[in-house]
């Protein structure tokens, strides 16, 4: 990884744009690009952006650029694809979010990408697994941000339901970045105490207020934005000063928890070479159903994908 550290997003949308505010508050890159198909889009975004760093003063430069970028980046968000509506699940957004993947492999054909991939498209465990192949990289350096958000929101609920600051709390919610997600309450922290520890805890409401609260965000303003940019933030400034934190990211599992060729929330130690070892917990019997269940939901989806848009 170079000292000019050079970050590319692809997609100047909502999403796209706020991980570019988030990345220039936490000081983690030298210069970042914003790539769109709308050219004009993605020059005013990073104008805007650009705009924000002078007070106070930051040396990062913000600009618009081109697929060619990939080429020397040291890491690559892949925001492209239609925001979510009201009432839809990320696994409708399937058909026009392969098709746009697929179109993105032919743009990115050209060049090699030595650095991090991060998919936060969605459904984003299969369009990962989709751009995995389509690009032909090794897993641990195409992923996607998988359950990140989740565990945000459970980690957030865990925090409103006990009273017990954020930073004090570890929980992950593994599996789909969707409706199928299950949390291992076998693993839960508060204070280092087990959840048990916390009898007032409804775990039902956990598990529906972490698969919910994007929906809530949604239905309320039209879109998400905040949430997963400061994630993408924080995994990104874990990647490039090789953090070795340990994040549920979505990667290819070839065994762990039992599971072969589906891409999964699951812990990993992050750092510069993107997923360095995959976490397993010990799950409990009735846990580790569960996650084979969600595993099944992405499974199934994948082998649609394939279908919707055959990759070369």
């Amino acid at each position: 990884m170079s000292e000019h550290r050079k970050i590319v997003i692809i997609g100047a949308g909502h999403v796209g744009s706020h991980i570019a505010q988030a990345l220039c508050w936490r000081w983690c890159a030298q210069e970042i690009v914003l790539v769109d198909k709308d050219g004009g889009k993605a020059a005013a975004q990073a104008m805007d952006v650009a705009d924000s760093l002078s007070f106070p003063a930051a040396d990062t430069t913000v600009r618009a650029g081109g697929y060619g970028d990939c080429a020397d980046a040291d890491l690559v968000f892949i925001a492209i694809g239609k925001a979510r509506e009201p009432g839809q699940t990320r696994l409708d957004l399937l058909g026009d979010s392969v098709k746009m993947a697929k179109e993105l492999i032919g743009q990115l054909a050209p060049y090699s990408l030595p650095g991090v991939v991060v998919s936060i498209t969605n459904p984003a465990d299969i369009v990962a697994d989709y751009l995995r192949k389509g690009l032909r990289l090794p897993r641990e350096r195409m992923f996607s941000t998988g359950t990140l958000l989740d565990t945000a929101r459970l980690v957030r609920t865990l925090s409103e339901e006990t009273g017990v600051s954020r930073q004090s709390i570890m929980a992950y919610s593994l599996g789909e970045h969707g409706d199928s997600s299950m949390i291992p309450f076998s693993a839960i922290r508060v204070g280092g105490l087990p959840l048990e520890s916390y009898p007032q805890v409804d775990r039902e409401k956990l598990l529906s207020r972490t698969r919910l609260i994007g929906m809530d965000i949604i239905n309320g303003k039209g879109s998400t934005e905040f949430g997963i940019g400061q994630s993408a933030a924080f995994l990104a400034e874990t990647i490039l000063f090789d953090r070795k934190a340990v994040l549920p990211v979505s990667v290819e599992l070839r065994g762990e928890y039992g599971q072969k060729g589906v891409h999964c929330g699951v812990p990993c130690v992050v750092g510069k070479n993107g997923v360095e070892k995959i976490i397993e917990l010990p799950l409990t019997p009735d846990e580790q159903k569960q996650l084979g269940e969600s595993c099944a939901v992405i499974r199934k989806h994948i082998a649609m994908a394939e279908q919707l848009a055959p990759l070369d």
